[in-house]
Protein backbone atom coordinates (compact mmCIF):
# COMPACT_ATOMS: atom_id res chain seq x y z
CA UNK A 1 0.00 0.00 0.00
CA UNK A 2 1.68 3.35 -0.97
CA UNK A 3 2.34 5.27 2.29
CA UNK A 4 0.84 8.51 1.17
CA UNK A 5 -2.61 6.77 1.22
CA UNK A 6 -2.65 5.74 4.39
CA UNK A 7 -3.56 9.00 6.21
CA UNK A 8 -7.09 9.40 3.86
CA UNK A 9 -7.62 5.29 4.82
CA UNK A 10 -7.30 6.35 8.70
CA UNK A 11 -9.34 9.86 8.48
CA UNK A 12 -11.93 7.90 6.39
CA UNK A 13 -11.83 5.01 8.85
CA UNK A 14 -12.24 7.01 12.06
CA UNK A 15 -14.66 9.09 10.04
CA UNK A 16 -17.24 6.22 10.00
CA UNK A 17 -16.65 5.01 13.26
CA UNK A 18 -17.61 8.34 14.74
CA UNK A 19 -20.81 8.93 12.65
CA UNK A 20 -22.01 5.68 13.53
CA UNK A 21 -21.52 6.71 17.14
CA UNK A 22 -23.74 10.32 16.55
CA UNK A 23 -20.61 13.17 16.56
CA UNK A 24 -21.07 15.92 14.24
CA UNK A 25 -20.07 14.70 10.92
CA UNK A 26 -18.06 18.27 10.14
CA UNK A 27 -15.62 16.64 13.18
CA UNK A 28 -15.54 13.05 11.99
CA UNK A 29 -14.06 14.09 8.53
CA UNK A 30 -11.44 16.37 10.79
CA UNK A 31 -12.64 20.07 10.19
CA UNK A 32 -11.11 22.08 12.78
CA UNK A 33 -13.03 24.47 15.34
CA UNK A 34 -13.12 27.38 12.45
CA UNK A 35 -15.17 24.86 10.73
CA UNK A 36 -17.35 23.63 13.32
CA UNK A 37 -18.01 27.38 14.13
CA UNK A 38 -18.97 28.02 10.85
CA UNK A 39 -21.66 25.12 10.15
CA UNK A 40 -25.38 25.50 11.25
CA UNK A 41 -26.00 25.84 14.91
CA UNK A 42 -26.29 22.30 16.77
CA UNK A 43 -30.25 21.99 18.64
CA UNK A 44 -29.88 22.59 22.11
CA UNK A 45 -27.68 19.83 24.23
CA UNK A 46 -29.91 17.07 25.51
CA UNK A 47 -30.16 17.41 29.55
CA UNK A 48 -28.06 15.44 31.75
CA UNK A 49 -29.58 12.48 33.29
CA UNK A 50 -29.67 12.13 36.62
CA UNK A 51 -31.15 9.47 39.43
CA UNK A 52 -32.35 9.70 42.56
CA UNK A 53 -31.89 6.90 45.13
CA UNK A 54 -34.49 8.11 47.63
CA UNK A 55 -34.52 6.60 51.62
CA UNK A 56 -31.81 4.03 51.13
CA UNK A 57 -29.61 2.48 53.79
CA UNK A 58 -25.70 2.07 52.33
CA UNK A 59 -23.18 -0.25 52.04
CA UNK A 60 -20.18 2.37 50.70
CA UNK A 61 -17.35 -0.62 50.27
CA UNK A 62 -15.45 0.65 53.56
CA UNK A 63 -17.73 0.66 56.44
CA UNK A 64 -18.37 -2.10 58.41
CA UNK A 65 -22.28 -1.34 58.73
CA UNK A 66 -24.83 0.26 56.53
CA UNK A 67 -25.62 3.96 56.72
CA UNK A 68 -28.59 5.48 58.43
CA UNK A 69 -31.58 6.60 55.74
CA UNK A 70 -29.97 8.57 53.36
CA UNK A 71 -30.60 10.04 49.63
CA UNK A 72 -27.81 9.62 46.82
CA UNK A 73 -28.27 11.98 43.59
CA UNK A 74 -26.77 10.06 40.35
CA UNK A 75 -26.10 12.97 37.33
CA UNK A 76 -24.39 11.49 34.32
CA UNK A 77 -22.10 8.35 35.60
CA UNK A 78 -21.10 10.00 38.66
CA UNK A 79 -22.66 10.59 42.45
CA UNK A 80 -23.21 13.79 42.83
CA UNK A 81 -24.90 13.93 46.51
CA UNK A 82 -25.23 12.18 49.38
CA UNK A 83 -27.08 13.23 52.24
CA UNK A 84 -29.87 12.54 54.67
CA UNK A 85 -31.94 15.22 54.54
CA UNK A 86 -33.41 16.17 50.61
CA UNK A 87 -31.56 16.47 47.93
CA UNK A 88 -32.15 19.05 45.61
CA UNK A 89 -31.92 18.33 42.00
CA UNK A 90 -30.72 20.84 39.87
CA UNK A 91 -33.19 22.32 37.30
CA UNK A 92 -31.65 21.55 33.90
CA UNK A 93 -31.35 17.80 34.20
CA UNK A 94 -33.59 14.62 33.17
CA UNK A 95 -34.31 13.17 36.82
CA UNK A 96 -35.40 9.55 37.30
CA UNK A 97 -36.78 9.20 40.76
CA UNK A 98 -36.42 5.94 42.40
CA UNK A 99 -38.90 5.27 45.77
CA UNK A 100 -36.72 2.66 47.54
CA UNK A 101 -38.17 2.28 50.79
CA UNK A 102 -35.23 1.61 53.13
CA UNK A 103 -33.46 -0.69 50.94
CA UNK A 104 -29.97 -1.19 50.76
CA UNK A 105 -27.94 1.20 47.81
CA UNK A 106 -24.11 -0.58 47.66
CA UNK A 107 -21.51 -0.73 45.17
CA UNK A 108 -21.56 -2.75 41.58
CA UNK A 109 -19.49 -5.71 42.46
CA UNK A 110 -16.16 -6.86 40.65
CA UNK A 111 -14.65 -10.00 39.65
CA UNK A 112 -11.01 -9.88 40.02
CA UNK A 113 -10.56 -13.25 37.36
CA UNK A 114 -12.39 -13.57 34.95
CA UNK A 115 -11.98 -15.44 31.24
CA UNK A 116 -15.40 -13.73 29.73
CA UNK A 117 -14.29 -15.26 26.08
CA UNK A 118 -14.36 -18.85 27.97
CA UNK A 119 -16.72 -19.13 31.02
CA UNK A 120 -19.73 -20.36 28.98
CA UNK A 121 -18.18 -22.72 26.69
CA UNK A 122 -17.09 -26.10 26.71
CA UNK A 123 -13.70 -26.32 26.17
CA UNK A 124 -13.56 -28.50 23.42
CA UNK A 125 -15.90 -25.72 21.40
CA UNK A 126 -13.53 -23.30 22.11
CA UNK A 127 -11.18 -24.67 20.67
CA UNK A 128 -13.10 -25.84 17.34
CA UNK A 129 -15.64 -23.39 16.89
CA UNK A 130 -15.00 -20.79 14.58
CA UNK A 131 -14.14 -17.10 17.02
CA UNK A 132 -17.59 -15.70 15.32
CA UNK A 133 -19.37 -18.43 17.49
CA UNK A 134 -17.09 -17.95 20.18
CA UNK A 135 -17.70 -14.18 20.33
CA UNK A 136 -21.56 -14.43 20.38
CA UNK A 137 -21.43 -16.72 23.30
CA UNK A 138 -19.27 -14.36 25.07
CA UNK A 139 -21.86 -11.53 24.10
CA UNK A 140 -24.60 -13.33 26.12
CA UNK A 141 -22.50 -14.26 29.00
CA UNK A 142 -21.37 -10.37 29.41
CA UNK A 143 -24.93 -9.62 29.22
CA UNK A 144 -25.41 -11.84 31.99
CA UNK A 145 -22.67 -11.23 34.09
CA UNK A 146 -24.09 -7.51 34.70
CA UNK A 147 -27.12 -9.09 35.14
CA UNK A 148 -25.79 -10.77 38.26
CA UNK A 149 -24.87 -7.43 39.28
CA UNK A 150 -20.55 -7.64 38.61
CA UNK A 151 -20.00 -3.99 37.00
CA UNK A 152 -16.69 -4.38 36.48
CA UNK A 153 -14.37 -7.58 35.49
CA UNK A 154 -10.33 -8.14 35.48
CA UNK A 155 -10.23 -10.55 32.30
CA UNK A 156 -6.97 -12.74 32.63
CA UNK A 157 -6.80 -14.25 29.42
CA UNK A 158 -8.88 -14.57 26.14
CA UNK A 159 -9.57 -12.40 22.94
CA UNK A 160 -11.97 -9.75 25.01
CA UNK A 161 -10.41 -6.51 23.33
CA UNK A 162 -13.73 -6.23 20.36
CA UNK A 163 -16.05 -7.75 23.20
CA UNK A 164 -14.55 -4.35 25.35
CA UNK A 165 -14.94 -2.42 22.74
CA UNK A 166 -18.42 -3.19 21.83
CA UNK A 167 -19.35 -2.45 25.69
CA UNK A 168 -17.87 0.62 25.74
CA UNK A 169 -19.46 2.13 22.84
CA UNK A 170 -22.70 0.76 23.87
CA UNK A 171 -23.24 -2.13 21.07
CA UNK A 172 -23.39 -4.84 23.74
CA UNK A 173 -24.39 -5.23 27.33
CA UNK A 174 -21.69 -6.36 29.47
CA UNK A 175 -19.26 -4.90 32.73
CA UNK A 176 -16.52 -3.10 32.53
CA UNK A 177 -13.16 -5.23 31.57
CA UNK A 178 -9.63 -4.62 32.59
CA UNK A 179 -8.48 -7.03 29.88
CA UNK A 180 -5.11 -8.89 29.60
CA UNK A 181 -5.41 -10.14 25.88
CA UNK A 182 -3.75 -13.60 25.07
CA UNK A 183 -2.41 -14.77 28.10
CA UNK A 184 1.76 -15.93 27.72
CA UNK A 185 2.94 -19.04 28.21
CA UNK A 186 5.62 -21.34 27.56
CA UNK A 187 5.77 -24.69 25.25
CA UNK A 188 4.07 -27.22 27.47
CA UNK A 189 2.88 -25.00 30.13
CA UNK A 190 -0.67 -24.14 31.20
CA UNK A 191 -1.46 -21.44 28.45
CA UNK A 192 -0.15 -24.29 25.26
CA UNK A 193 -3.89 -25.63 24.00
CA UNK A 194 -2.16 -27.32 20.84
CA UNK A 195 -2.75 -30.83 19.90
CA UNK A 196 0.69 -33.27 20.45
CA UNK A 197 0.70 -33.43 16.55
CA UNK A 198 1.00 -29.59 16.57
CA UNK A 199 4.23 -30.00 17.68
CA UNK A 200 7.55 -29.46 17.09
CA UNK A 201 5.78 -25.86 16.40
CA UNK A 202 6.91 -25.08 12.39
CA UNK A 203 8.73 -22.33 12.52
CA UNK A 204 7.08 -18.74 12.29
CA UNK A 205 3.61 -21.08 12.16
CA UNK A 206 0.58 -19.88 14.63
CA UNK A 207 -1.53 -22.30 16.29
CA UNK A 208 -5.18 -21.41 16.17
CA UNK A 209 -5.71 -20.11 19.55
CA UNK A 210 -2.84 -17.94 18.78
CA UNK A 211 -4.15 -16.82 15.55
CA UNK A 212 -7.19 -15.90 17.42
CA UNK A 213 -5.52 -13.85 20.32
CA UNK A 214 -6.22 -16.33 23.27
CA UNK A 215 -2.58 -17.75 24.36
CA UNK A 216 1.08 -16.87 23.04
CA UNK A 217 3.43 -19.18 22.98
CA UNK A 218 7.08 -17.47 23.60
CA UNK A 219 9.83 -19.27 24.94
CA UNK A 220 12.60 -16.76 25.46
CA UNK A 221 12.99 -13.40 27.12
CA UNK A 222 12.93 -11.47 23.69
CA UNK A 223 10.05 -13.25 22.72
CA UNK A 224 8.12 -12.94 26.25
CA UNK A 225 8.80 -9.28 25.65
CA UNK A 226 7.83 -9.30 22.36
CA UNK A 227 4.00 -10.74 23.32
CA UNK A 228 3.67 -8.71 26.10
CA UNK A 229 4.37 -5.90 24.61
CA UNK A 230 2.16 -6.66 21.90
CA UNK A 231 -0.77 -6.91 24.09
CA UNK A 232 -0.39 -3.58 25.77
CA UNK A 233 -0.35 -2.34 22.15
CA UNK A 234 -3.98 -4.05 21.42
CA UNK A 235 -4.82 -2.21 24.70
CA UNK A 236 -4.42 -5.08 27.82
CA UNK A 237 -4.81 -2.72 31.07
CA UNK A 238 -2.39 -5.82 32.60
CA UNK A 239 -0.30 -8.73 31.18
CA UNK A 240 -0.81 -12.15 32.52
CA UNK A 241 1.62 -14.57 31.98
CA UNK A 242 2.07 -18.65 33.00
CA UNK A 243 3.90 -18.98 35.59
CA UNK A 244 3.07 -23.14 37.13
CA UNK A 245 0.80 -25.78 35.92
CA UNK A 246 -2.33 -25.81 35.88
CA UNK A 247 -5.50 -28.08 36.37
CA UNK A 248 -7.67 -27.50 32.17
CA UNK A 249 -4.10 -27.53 30.13
CA UNK A 250 -2.87 -31.19 29.13
CA UNK A 251 0.61 -31.09 29.38
CA UNK A 252 1.67 -29.78 33.38
CA UNK A 253 1.27 -31.12 36.23
CA UNK A 254 0.27 -28.80 38.94
CA UNK A 255 4.35 -28.94 40.38
CA UNK A 256 5.91 -27.59 37.24
CA UNK A 257 7.52 -24.59 37.51
CA UNK A 258 7.11 -22.51 34.10
CA UNK A 259 9.71 -19.99 32.78
CA UNK A 260 12.83 -18.38 34.57
CA UNK A 261 13.18 -15.54 36.22
CA UNK A 262 15.14 -13.56 33.20
CA UNK A 263 11.58 -14.50 30.75
CA UNK A 264 9.56 -13.54 33.75
CA UNK A 265 11.36 -10.31 33.67
CA UNK A 266 11.29 -9.45 30.79
CA UNK A 267 7.35 -9.59 30.76
CA UNK A 268 7.81 -7.59 34.08
CA UNK A 269 9.22 -4.98 32.21
CA UNK A 270 7.69 -4.94 28.94
CA UNK A 271 4.61 -3.72 31.75
CA UNK A 272 6.64 -1.57 33.41
CA UNK A 273 7.19 0.79 30.89
CA UNK A 274 3.71 1.18 29.88
CA UNK A 275 2.77 2.02 34.27
CA UNK A 276 1.06 -1.43 34.59
CA UNK A 277 1.84 -4.72 36.13
CA UNK A 278 2.30 -8.61 35.30
CA UNK A 279 -0.16 -11.08 37.24
CA UNK A 280 0.92 -14.67 37.14
CA UNK A 281 -0.98 -18.07 37.06
CA UNK A 282 1.22 -20.36 40.18
CA UNK A 283 0.05 -22.73 42.90
CA UNK A 284 3.07 -23.58 44.02
CA UNK A 285 6.01 -22.07 45.97
CA UNK A 286 8.98 -22.26 43.82
CA UNK A 287 6.49 -20.19 40.84
CA UNK A 288 5.58 -18.18 43.35
CA UNK A 289 8.81 -17.06 44.58
CA UNK A 290 10.41 -17.37 41.24
CA UNK A 291 8.04 -14.88 39.98
CA UNK A 292 8.02 -12.77 42.98
CA UNK A 293 12.20 -12.16 42.18
CA UNK A 294 10.87 -11.51 38.48
CA UNK A 295 9.11 -8.40 40.10
CA UNK A 296 5.90 -9.81 39.40
CA UNK A 297 3.26 -7.91 41.53
CA UNK A 298 -0.14 -10.38 42.23
CA UNK A 299 -0.24 -13.73 42.15
CA UNK A 300 -3.26 -15.42 41.08
CA UNK A 301 -4.20 -19.12 42.71
CA UNK A 302 -1.30 -20.02 44.88
CA UNK A 303 -4.13 -22.90 46.57
CA UNK A 304 -0.56 -24.97 47.26
CA UNK A 305 1.53 -21.99 48.84
CA UNK A 306 3.21 -22.65 51.88
CA UNK A 307 3.81 -20.88 55.61
CA UNK A 308 7.45 -19.00 54.37
CA UNK A 309 6.07 -17.70 51.05
CA UNK A 310 2.84 -16.69 51.84
CA UNK A 311 4.96 -14.36 54.85
CA UNK A 312 7.28 -13.33 51.89
CA UNK A 313 4.56 -11.98 49.70
CA UNK A 314 3.12 -10.19 52.96
CA UNK A 315 6.84 -8.48 53.29
CA UNK A 316 6.68 -7.44 49.69
CA UNK A 317 3.42 -6.04 49.40
CA UNK A 318 2.61 -8.85 46.64
CA UNK A 319 -1.46 -8.93 45.97
CA UNK A 320 -2.81 -12.59 45.76
CA UNK A 321 -5.93 -13.37 44.15
CA UNK A 322 -7.54 -16.38 45.51
CA UNK A 323 -10.73 -18.29 44.38
CA UNK A 324 -13.13 -20.16 46.40
CA UNK A 325 -12.10 -23.50 44.89
CA UNK A 326 -14.02 -25.87 46.56
CA UNK A 327 -14.53 -29.59 45.83
CA UNK A 328 -18.30 -30.04 45.73
CA UNK A 329 -18.90 -32.84 43.33
CA UNK A 330 -19.53 -30.46 40.43
CA UNK A 331 -16.54 -30.34 37.07
CA UNK A 332 -16.48 -29.69 33.88
CA UNK A 333 -13.92 -32.60 34.01
CA UNK A 334 -14.91 -36.06 33.77
CA UNK A 335 -14.06 -38.04 37.14
CA UNK A 336 -10.71 -39.96 37.09
CA UNK A 337 -9.37 -37.77 33.77
CA UNK A 338 -6.02 -36.11 34.49
CA UNK A 339 -7.81 -32.73 34.71
CA UNK A 340 -10.44 -33.81 37.03
CA UNK A 341 -7.44 -35.26 38.80
CA UNK A 342 -5.36 -32.10 39.14
CA UNK A 343 -8.21 -30.01 40.04
CA UNK A 344 -8.97 -32.31 43.12
CA UNK A 345 -5.47 -31.82 44.28
CA UNK A 346 -5.52 -27.79 43.94
CA UNK A 347 -8.79 -27.87 45.78
CA UNK A 348 -7.36 -29.81 48.83
CA UNK A 349 -4.90 -26.48 49.57
CA UNK A 350 -7.89 -24.00 49.30
CA UNK A 351 -8.39 -23.84 53.17
CA UNK A 352 -4.94 -23.53 53.76
CA UNK A 353 -4.36 -20.81 51.51
CA UNK A 354 -7.19 -18.46 53.08
CA UNK A 355 -6.17 -19.27 56.43
CA UNK A 356 -2.45 -17.96 55.50
CA UNK A 357 -3.48 -14.70 53.35
CA UNK A 358 -5.63 -14.02 57.16
CA UNK A 359 -2.80 -14.82 59.20
CA UNK A 360 -0.16 -12.53 56.91
CA UNK A 361 -2.80 -10.02 55.95
CA UNK A 362 -2.45 -10.13 52.41
CA UNK A 363 -3.90 -8.16 50.07
CA UNK A 364 -6.45 -10.32 48.89
CA UNK A 365 -8.42 -10.19 45.92
CA UNK A 366 -11.89 -12.18 45.13
CA UNK A 367 -12.46 -13.70 41.72
CA UNK A 368 -14.29 -16.86 40.01
CA UNK A 369 -11.76 -17.82 37.30
CA UNK A 370 -15.11 -19.97 35.84
CA UNK A 371 -14.18 -21.98 32.23
CA UNK A 372 -15.90 -24.23 29.98
CA UNK A 373 -18.91 -24.69 32.02
CA UNK A 374 -22.07 -22.42 31.93
CA UNK A 375 -23.76 -23.53 34.96
CA UNK A 376 -20.77 -22.93 36.91
CA UNK A 377 -20.88 -19.45 35.41
CA UNK A 378 -24.24 -18.62 36.33
CA UNK A 379 -23.08 -19.24 39.82
CA UNK A 380 -21.03 -16.39 40.13
CA UNK A 381 -23.00 -14.93 42.69
CA UNK A 382 -22.89 -17.97 45.22
CA UNK A 383 -19.37 -18.00 44.35
CA UNK A 384 -18.87 -14.56 46.55
CA UNK A 385 -21.61 -15.65 48.78
CA UNK A 386 -19.34 -19.32 49.59
CA UNK A 387 -16.54 -16.75 51.15
CA UNK A 388 -18.22 -16.89 54.47
CA UNK A 389 -16.79 -20.21 54.80
CA UNK A 390 -13.47 -17.86 55.74
CA UNK A 391 -14.78 -14.20 56.05
CA UNK A 392 -17.22 -12.52 57.56
CA UNK A 393 -20.10 -11.24 55.41
CA UNK A 394 -18.90 -7.35 55.44
CA UNK A 395 -14.99 -9.09 55.04
CA UNK A 396 -16.36 -10.51 51.69
CA UNK A 397 -18.37 -7.66 50.30
CA UNK A 398 -15.94 -5.06 50.84
CA UNK A 399 -13.32 -7.70 49.06
CA UNK A 400 -15.62 -7.78 46.09
CA UNK A 401 -16.08 -3.84 45.95
CA UNK A 402 -13.46 -1.54 47.40
CA UNK A 403 -10.78 -4.23 47.72
CA UNK A 404 -10.97 -5.37 44.01
CA UNK A 405 -11.15 -1.85 43.06
CA UNK A 406 -7.63 -1.47 44.58
CA UNK A 407 -6.17 -3.86 42.53
CA UNK A 408 -8.25 -2.93 39.16
CA UNK A 409 -6.01 0.53 40.37
CA UNK A 410 -2.77 -1.23 39.69
CA UNK A 411 -3.22 -0.37 36.24
CA UNK A 412 -2.09 3.12 36.74
CA UNK A 413 -2.69 4.99 33.59
CA UNK A 414 -3.21 1.86 31.79
CA UNK A 415 -6.71 1.73 33.69
CA UNK A 416 -9.14 1.91 30.63
CA UNK A 417 -11.56 3.88 32.88
CA UNK A 418 -10.82 6.27 34.87
CA UNK A 419 -12.98 7.76 38.05
CA UNK A 420 -13.33 5.68 41.60
CA UNK A 421 -14.64 2.48 41.78
CA UNK A 422 -15.73 0.19 44.33
CA UNK A 423 -17.33 2.64 46.74
CA UNK A 424 -20.85 4.90 47.23
CA UNK A 425 -19.10 8.58 47.83
CA UNK A 426 -19.24 11.40 46.77
CA UNK A 427 -17.27 11.64 43.08
CA UNK A 428 -17.00 7.73 42.37
CA UNK A 429 -18.41 6.49 39.13
CA UNK A 430 -22.09 5.46 39.60
CA UNK A 431 -21.73 1.65 39.64
CA UNK A 432 -24.77 0.63 41.91
CA UNK A 433 -27.44 -1.84 42.91
CA UNK A 434 -30.27 -1.84 44.73
CA UNK A 435 -30.54 -4.78 46.77
CA UNK A 436 -33.80 -5.67 48.29
CA UNK A 437 -32.50 -6.62 51.85
CA UNK A 438 -29.26 -6.17 53.61
CA UNK A 439 -25.96 -8.14 52.32
CA UNK A 440 -24.58 -7.77 55.21
CA UNK A 441 -26.85 -9.64 57.44
CA UNK A 442 -27.46 -12.00 54.98
CA UNK A 443 -25.09 -12.54 52.35
CA UNK A 444 -27.08 -15.12 50.65
CA UNK A 445 -28.92 -12.64 49.25
CA UNK A 446 -26.08 -11.78 46.60
CA UNK A 447 -26.34 -15.14 45.19
CA UNK A 448 -30.05 -14.62 43.43
CA UNK A 449 -29.21 -11.00 41.51
CA UNK A 450 -32.84 -11.79 39.72
CA UNK A 451 -34.67 -11.86 42.82
CA UNK A 452 -32.85 -10.09 45.40
CA UNK A 453 -30.95 -6.87 42.88
CA UNK A 454 -34.07 -4.74 42.30
CA UNK A 455 -31.41 -1.95 40.62
CA UNK A 456 -28.47 -2.39 38.62
CA UNK A 457 -26.99 0.53 37.29
CA UNK A 458 -23.25 1.11 35.78
CA UNK A 459 -21.51 4.32 34.27
CA UNK A 460 -24.91 5.82 35.66
CA UNK A 461 -27.05 4.27 33.23
CA UNK A 462 -29.58 1.73 34.52
CA UNK A 463 -29.53 -1.53 33.04
CA UNK A 464 -32.39 -3.00 35.32
CA UNK A 465 -35.10 -1.74 37.48
CA UNK A 466 -37.82 -3.51 39.16
CA UNK A 467 -39.54 -1.19 41.21
CA UNK A 468 -40.76 0.71 37.94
Amino acid sequence: MPICRRPLIIKSFLAACVLAHGLPAALAHGAGPADAEAAPAAAAAPKLSAVLFENVRIFNGNADRLSGPSNVLVIGNQIKAISAAPITVPADVDLVRIASGGRTLMPGLIDAHTHIMFSSLPQAAILMSDVGFVNVAAVKEAQNTLMRGFTSIRDLGGPAFGLKQGIDMGLATGPRIWPAGAFISQTGGHGDFRLPNDMPARPGDFSHSERVGAAMIADSADMVRQRAREQLALGASQIKMMAGGGVSSSYDPLDVTQYTTAELRAGVEAAENWGTYVTVHAYTPRAVRQAIEAGVKCIDHGQLLDDATAKLMADKGIWWSLQPFIDNGKSAFAEGSPNRIKQKQMMAGTDTAYALAKKYKIKTAWGTDTLFDAKAAATQGAQLAQMVRWYSPVEVLKMATSGNAELLAMSGARSPYPGKLGVVLEGAMADLILVDGDPIANIDLVADAAKNFLVIMKDGKIYKNSLR
